[in-house]
């Protein structure tokens, strides 16, 4: 029986892979429907505790998140983000991913990072631990204004180097973030694991984005984001609807009182 990592990357060349991000049990199990990965990204830092940068995100954080995450899936695959100054050295990485593996019950880990995690990758999947790489724009690590990579030749040939290296090492898939379209096409179809793409042009062959951009719940300004829902105007169509039958005695009626 083919396990879920092997149905995933099977996906490659025959159909786009679908990819959401989730930080509770409520978004994951209603995504999970429409999903073949779920992320838990450290995205939440700033998503739902309003940090400027990913790297305040703790180990802890991001385990308590996903404990909540995997309560709502039944059949996508989950991924969980390790946080900044997690994966440092090859026992730092394995310690804290196997942590994550055991108190999540995730089906993998993502980190971010090409030649500098090499042998930290390799470490990693030798001891059983799934890897999702994660190249192009690392929010952990980028300093300043997020622009697209791989326009000059010097970060072209950088990225298609950290591309092949995560392949050799054993990860299962790479997220490509702002990496130049002929580039990101160029990769995928030259690697044989599956690449998803977020501001990567539709080359790749799934795409992922943040779920709290895709329904308007943030106010995010980067190119890439489509708001597809504002469900923020049906949040307070319920809050307004709420406050005016408190005020005039017509909730809570008898249905909704002991």
């Amino acid at each position: 029986m083919l396990s879920k990592i092997s149905k995933f990357t099977l996906k490659k060349n025959k159909s786009k892979i679908i990819c959401l991000t989730a930080y509770s049990k409520n978004i994951a199990e209603e995504i999970d429907k429409y999903t073949d990965m779920i992320l838990v990204g450290d995205s939440l830092g700033s998503v739902l505790y309003n940090y400027k940068t990913t790297r305040k995100v703790t180990l802890q954080m991001m385990i308590e998140h996903a404990r909540s995450v995997r309560l709502g899936i039944r059949k996508s695959l989950m991924i969980v983000d390790m946080p900044y100054k997690t994966y440092r050295n090859k026992s730092e990485a394995l310690r804290n991913c196997k942590k994550v593996m055991k108190e999540t019950k995730c089906d993998g880990v993502k980190l971010e990072g090409g030649i500098k995690l090499k042998k930290i990758i390799q470490h990693l999947v030798k001891n059983r631990i799934p890897v999702l790489g994660h190249i192009g724009i690392m929010p952990q690590t980028v300093r300043g204004k997020f622009r697209v990579k791989g326009k000059s030749k010097k970060e072209k040939n950088e990225i298609f180097r950290d591309a092949r290296i995560l392949e050799n090492v054993g990860a299962f898939a790479i997220v490509l973030e702002c990496v130049e379209s002929k580039l990101s096409r160029e990769i995928t179809n030259i690697i044989k694991i599956p690449t998803i793409g977020i501001g990567s042009s539709y080359y790749c062959d799934g795409q992922i984005l943040v779920t709290d951009d895709i329904l308007g719940l943030t106010q995010s300004k980067i190119r890439f984001v489509k708001k597809y829902i504002d469900i923020k105007s049906h949040i307070r169509k319920g809050v307004k609807q709420f406050k005016k039958e408190v005020l005039t005695k017509k909730y809570p009626s008898k249905k909704y009182w002991y």
